[in-house]
């Protein structure tokens, strides 16, 4: 390959991105090493709240390096690229692997197919987003068409994290348990309905709010620290709910709550 067409890394967004693939790589470590000491009849609880964590890390790292990549105007077909590859790992691969050693691993064959699927769904979602990135006088989408992976993902470390704090035992989960198949293959199908999630691409570094809405947010910021067996589950669970009511609420507010800019050439009026 030339020198010239070595593609171009830009540093702060592919660090993110680097972030992300170290935490889905090390919660990945973390729940294989849960399933061995389980294996002996050992407490992994420790290690599974590592796992959740990095999960959920996993998340954050997502989040910034597309906003680091669109602040300074770098995004790039590498950052893609690297992005989705880092996200089957963290959003695809660990989250499975934690839900089928949690309870699946119980059902011997069915416990494969039912994580495998969750896997396949989410890496072909992934590369169907990156099909439709790439097409040639594609206008960019501010919307996501079905739940994003990285939700996902996050959504079922959450509800695993407060399903083990409402549990005493710390071995097992309980009879919740057993929600978590059926939350994957929902989720598996939720990432291709034809349900619509905002992006929140138009929040960036510059956008500005009123003092009680900033206030507002660092509240929620804090309550999240604070209660972060469950606070994470509620933040995932409302933004799954959002796409279902998302069409009965006015524009004005979508804006308001998708951080957009209004769009001159667009209506203001309801949906």
């Amino acid at each position: 390959m030339s020198e010239s067409n070595e593609p171009k890394i830009y540093l702060l967004p592919n660090l993110m991105t680097a972030g992300n693939l170290f935490c889905g790589f090390a919660a990945v470590l973390r729940i294989i090493e849960a399933s061995l000491l389980v294996a002996v009849g050992q407490s992994a609880g420790t290690l599974y709240h590592e796992a959740i964590a990095f999960i959920l890390g996993a998340c954050v790292f997502d989040l910034l390096d597309g906003r680091l990549a669109r602040l300074g105007g770098h995004e790039s077909i590498f950052g893609r690229e690297f992005d989705s590859l880092a996200d089957i790992v963290s959003f695809g691969v660990a989250p499975a692997l934690l839900v089928y050693q949690i309870v699946l691993r119980d059902f011997q064959k069915t416990g494969w197919i039912i994580a495998f699927f969750f896997l396949l769904c989410g890496a072909l979602r992934l590369a169907r987003f990156n099909c439709m990135t790439a097409a040639p006088g594609e206008k960019p989408d501010r919307d996501f068409q079905g739940f994003p992976i990285p939700a996902a993902a996050g959504l079922i470390a959450s509800l695993t994290l407060l399903m083990r704090w409402l549990q005493a035992d710390d071995r097992e989960i309980g009879p919740w348990k057993f929600v978590l198949p059926f939350l994957l293959l929902f989720l598996s199908f939720m990432m291709f309905s034809r349900v619509r999630y905002p992006s929140f691409k138009g929040l960036n570094w510059r956008t500005q709010r009123s003092i009680p809405a900033f206030l507002f947010l660092i509240l929620l910021l804090a309550i999240t620290a604070m209660n972060y067996h469950w606070m994470p589950a509620v933040l995932f669970v409302s933004f799954l709910l959002y796409g279902f009511v998302r069409p009965f609420i006015s524009k004005a507010i979508r804006r308001e709550i998708e951080e957009e800019d209004p769009d001159p050439q667009e209506p203001s009026g309801p949906a």
